[in-house]
């Protein structure tokens, strides 16, 4: 597969957006919790910590925490338990280059407002370290328990991404679904880079114009690579068309990676079984096809989180990370 032209450099928003998107690059992160829980939606836990810092001290760019407030049965998937904003305020404290990403935050199950003071805060606590993906949801159980429709969903996550780019303005002074903030009132703090940088995930209700029109970039589930370099192609036409500037792409990968660097692939929920030699060449593939980042997640790796993560860190970074 050809390589695509590098794009123009993107737009500067915070420390961890900057250095995460390179044009024509791909760089490497980790779904949190860092664990291996392949038979239980609920994790341990373990050394989640200690796990974040190694990743930091390895070279990964970043760690993606989800926003999953209920354990819900059938989905089989409690994300990392801990709520991501007060697990982002941890972080910032404990690690001190790594971007810090929410992979993604369900907007219609939360208020705006509460969700753009919890960021900008977690923004400045971090030093411009965070990224924020947003989503409609996929989980209906959840929004009868908050006694919210999930129907409207899309319309409500509109309104909430408009409310939440209000805020970084100095008092605004608007009206929409969610509230009327005005008459002097302003929220603080401000994002570091004078917004927050909101990366939509998937359609997540939207029109594909609105979403190129509006997003800082594009969360996209695992494909082949011809696949994703194809919806890829369409993203940035209509990013063009929307009169913008180019705008990243990345997207998750669920990796079990076997120890025989030669092993051949077996396809696995939203990843593949592998060696690491594959696993390159694939991520190659990827970037080839445009992708930006991926967050590997090794919920269902068998071997040792440390030793894999040693792995990884050895024979791809240097292949990524400059």
């Amino acid at each position: 597969m050809p390589a695509p032209p590098v794009s123009p450099a993107y737009s500067s928003i915070n420390r961890a957006y900057n250095s995460v998107f390179r044009p024509g690059k791909l760089s490497l992160g980790l779904v949190v919790p860092i664990e291996a829980n392949r038979n239980n939606p609920v994790p341990t836990m373990a050394q989640h910590l200690e796990r974040v810092q190694l990743a930091e001290r390895l070279g990964f760019a970043a760690v993606w925490l989800r926003d999953v407030p209920f354990n819900v049965p059938s989905f089989g998937d409690a994300g990392q338990l801990f709520d991501p904003f007060v697990y982002l305020g941890l972080l910032a404290g404990q690690t001190e280059g790594i971007a810090l990403g929410v992979a993604s935050v369900v907007l219609p199950l939360r208020h705006p407002a509460h969700v753009a003071k919890a960021a900008a805060t977690a923004d400045v606590l971090s030093g411009g370290r965070l990224l924020l993906g947003v989503a409609s949801g996929d989980r209906p159980d959840e929004y009868p328990a908050l006694n919210l429709p999930f129907e409207n969903r899309g319309a409500r996550f509109r309104d909430s991404f408009d409310y939440i780019r209000r805020m970084s303005e100095t008092a605004p002074d608007f009206a929409n679904a969610y509230g009327q903030p005005g008459r002097g009132m302003d929220m603080l703090p401000k994002p570091v880079g004078g917004q927050l940088p909101l990366l939509i995930t998937g359609g997540s209700q939207q029109a594909p114009e609105w979403a190129a029109a509006h997003g800082d970039g594009w969360m996209l589930y695992p494909r082949p690579p011809a696949t994703q370099a194809q919806l890829i192609r369409n993203w940035n036409d209509r990013v063009i068309d929307a009169g913008r500037s180019p705008q990243p792409v990345m997207q998750s990968l669920y990796v079990d990676l076997l120890e025989d660097p030669e092993a051949a692939p077996r396809p696995i929920h939203l990843g593949l079984q592998t060696g690491v030699r594959y696993l390159l060449e694939h991520l190659h593939a990827l970037e080839a096809a445009g992708i930006n980042h991926v967050a590997l997640n090794l919920r269902f790796n068998q071997t040792p989180v440390e030793q894999t993560l040693h792995h990884l860190a050895d024979v791809l970074l240097p292949q990524f990370h400059s």
